[in-house]
């Protein structure tokens, strides 16, 4: 609604913002550049009404066909985007997590043995901060040693800690830990220390063996 025309530089080409983008043009909005790294907006007086599809969040879906792959167990995954997903598709298919799309419905296969996956988040399209915790959950009952690096997020390694308390083998070094897979996670009682921490304790639960009690859940409750 501003008058004349505002740039976004180093804007984030995430899905999301496409998205917007394409709903505010129907609106009446004049933007350019969705997608890249810079977003051109020409205001307007007005926005006329619309009714949009909100495309379906790749964090949740992802952390989902996780579960599948820690697990070793089978999911059908419907209403998901595969072409938001393709670095982390690649990585799961280093474990030896099987997923294939059709038109939208996604079948997932967890492997018989984890394979171990080297892990560097960036933002879209690359390996998204936002499952960095899920994966190393995943990773920690590999069948070796998997290298897990944030580079987008300070003190996003804070789950390691919990996640030891699971049994899990972790080294942290800065922004890098070294996960050695373990035959088998224990159940434990672990804190929540954000939403996407919160998600990983629950998948390495899954695959545990005994009880786990995450506390702090309100963060999970947000999500």
């Amino acid at each position: 609604l501003a008058n004349g025309v505002t740039v976004i530089e180093n804007a984030a080409r995430e899905p999301e913002v496409v998205n917007l983008a394409e709903a505010l043009r129907n609106m009446g909005c004049a933007i350019d550049g969705e997608g890249t790294t810079q977003i051109s907006i020409e205001g307007r007086k007005d926005l006329r009404e619309l009714r949009i599809e909100i495309i379906p969040d790749r964090i949740e879906a992802a952390t989902l066909i996780m579960a599948a792959a820690i697990t070793g167990g089978t999911l059908t995954l419907h209403g998901c985007r595969a072409e938001h997903l393709g670095a982390v598709l690649e990585k799961l298919a280093e474990t030896h997590t099987r997923v294939e799309d059709h038109d939208g419905v996604l079948t997932i296969q967890g492997p018989d043995v984890i394979q171990p996956a080297d892990v560097t988040t960036s933002p879209y399209p690359g390996f998204p901060t936002d499952l960095q915790a899920q994966i190393m959950a995943l990773t920690c009952c590999a069948d070796g040693d998997s290298v897990i690096s944030e580079t987008i997020f300070e003190n996003r390694l804070l789950h390691t800690a919990e996640l030891r308390r699971m049994g899990a083998d972790i080294r942290v070094d800065g922004h890098t830990a070294v996960v050695r897979g373990v035959s088998r996670l224990q159940g434990a009682t672990v804190m929540a220390t954000d939403l996407r921490a919160s998600a990983c304790l629950v998948l390495a639960g899954l695959a545990a063996e005994g009880a786990t009690r995450v506390l702090r859940v309100y963060h999970l409750d947000r999500g």
